[in-house]
C-alpha cells in the first residue's frame, strides 16, 4: 500500500509489521517479514532517520513505529508537490506547443480536436485498437460512452493479444454501483488497476505515440477531445499517467468461481462474524468493502458503490475493524494488506 509514497515493498512491508509489533528489533522484525536481518536493520535505521519510527533506550536496539498519520504526511505532502510541478510543467509546455504549432506543418506536431459524441468514440476506440505493446488510461467521470459492453470485449481482446493494458481509476468511479466489481473483472482477465484520489485528468494513451484527451464543458458533459501525436506535451502526460501510476493502490481481482461454481472463499455469510470473517479470511463484500476504505472512500460513498444501506455499512466497519484490532480506518486497510485480503 505504502509503495505509492515512495517506499519500497520490502520497506512497507517492515513498516506495517513494526505498526503491529511495537519495541521489535531488527533481528524479531527479521523474522517475522522473511527478511534477513541485516536488511531490517538498515530500514529501520532509516525509518528512524525518516521519521517513520523511533529508537528505544537500551543497549539492545528496539523501535516503535512513529503514528501513521504523523509519519506518512509529510511523504503524502512530497508527492503532492511532484504532482503539482508535473502540473506547472504540462502547462508551460502546452504554452509552448501552441507558439510552435504555429510555424509547424507537420501533422505530428499538432494537436487535432475531434468534436461530437459519435466522432470522440469512433476515434477512442481507434485509439485503442491502434495500440501494440502498451495501452494507458485514466478513467474518471464524466463519461461520454453510453455503456461498458464494447470497451469490455475491446479491452479483453487486447489483454489476449498480450497487450499491457493499464488503468488508473479515481476514486469517484469506485462509488458507481457495480463498477468495483466490473474493475475487479478486468483485473481477473489481466488488467492492471489502481486507484487514486482526485486523478489529475481523463486520458488514453496508445504506446508512446498517441492520446486522447476528453475536453469538458462544466461539470457534467464532454463536448470535444484533443488528439495529441508524438511530441512533448505527450512526453509530459505520459509523465503525469507515471506519476499517478505510482501514487495509486492496486485493487485486487475479483475471485475466479471454483468448478463447482462458487467461489473459493464459500458462501458470503457461512461461519462469519459480524465483520464478515471466518478462518479462511473475509468474504468477499468484507474484501470489497476493505478496498474502497483503504482508497478514502466515505461511508455514503462506499453504501453506493455496493448498494447497502449506510447503517449497514457503518456496523461492518465497525466489525472488521474491531477484527483487525485497528483504531483508525488507516490502520485496517495496512492490516488488511498484510494480511492479503485487499
Amino acid at each position: 500500500m505504502l509503495e505509492a509514497i515512495g517506499l519500497s515493498p520490502a520497506e512497507s512491508r517492515l513498516y506495517a509489521t513494526l505498526v503491529e509489533n511495537p519495541r521489535s528489533s531488527a533481528a524479531e522484525l527479521a523474522t517475522y517479514c522473511g527478511v534477513s536481518t541485516l536488511l531490517a536493520a538498515r530500514t529501520l535505521a532509516a525509518f528512524a532517520r525518516r521519521g517513520l519510527a523511533s529508537r528505544l533506550p537500551g543497549r539492545r536496539a528496539r523501535y516503535v513505529a512513529v503514528a501513521p498519520d504523523i509519519a506518512i504526511r509529510p511523504l503524502l505532502a512530497r508527492q503532492e508537490e511532484e504532482l503539482h510541478q508535473v502540473r506547472t510543467a504540462i502547462h508551460e509546455l502546452t504554452t509552448s506547443f501552441n507558439l510552435a504549432s504555429r510555424y509547424a506543418a507537420h501533422p505530428a506536431e499538432q494537436v487535432e480536436v475531434i468534436t461530437g459524441t459519435d466522432n470522440i468514440i469512433s476515434r477512442a476506440y481507434a485509439l485503442q485498437d491502434s495500440a501494440q505493446t502498451m495501452f494507458r488510461n485514466i478513467d474518471k467521470p464524466p463519461y461520454v460512452m453510453r455503456g461498458h459492453a464494447d470497451n469490455v470485449e475491446r479491452e479483453r481482446r487486447m489483454l489476449r493479444d498480450g497487450i499491457d493494458y493499464r488503468s488508473v481509476y479515481d476514486l469517484e468511479v469506485l462509488a458507481l454501483p457495480g463498477r468495483l466489481r466490473l474493475i475487479q473483472d478486468a483485473a481477473a482477465h489481466g488488467e492492471k488497476s489502481r486507484v487514486v484520489a482526485g486523478a489529475a485528468a481523463k486520458m488514453w494513451i496508445a504506446d508512446d505515440a498517441l492520446a486522447l484527451i476528453p475536453i469538458r464543458n462544466g461539470a457534467y458533459s464532454i463536448d470535444a477531445a484533443f488528439i495529441l501525436h508524438s511530441s512533448a506535451l505527450l512526453d509530459a502526460l505520459i509523465a503525469l499517467f507515471e506519476h499517478e501510476w505510482q501514487r495509486g493502490f492496486p485493487l485486487r481481482a475479483a475471485p475466479r468461481p471454483s468448478p463447482a461454481g462458487r467461489s473459493s472463499a464459500g458462501p458470503p455469510w457461512e461461519g462469519r462474524s459480524s465483520g464478515g470473517r471466518s478462518s479462511e479470511g473475509p468474504d468477499e463484500l468484507t474484501r470489497d468493502l476493505l478496498a474502497l476504505l483503504a482508497g478514502g472512500l466515505t461511508d455514503e460513498a462506499i453504501a453506493r458503490a455496493l448498494g447497502l444501506g449506510l447503517r449497514t455499512v457503518q456496523r461492518r466497519i465497525h466489525a472488521v475493524m474491531q477484527d483487525l484490532n485497528a483504531i483508525t480506518r488507516f490502520q485496517a486497510g495496512l492490516a488488511a494488506r498484510e494480511r492479503g485480503w485487499i
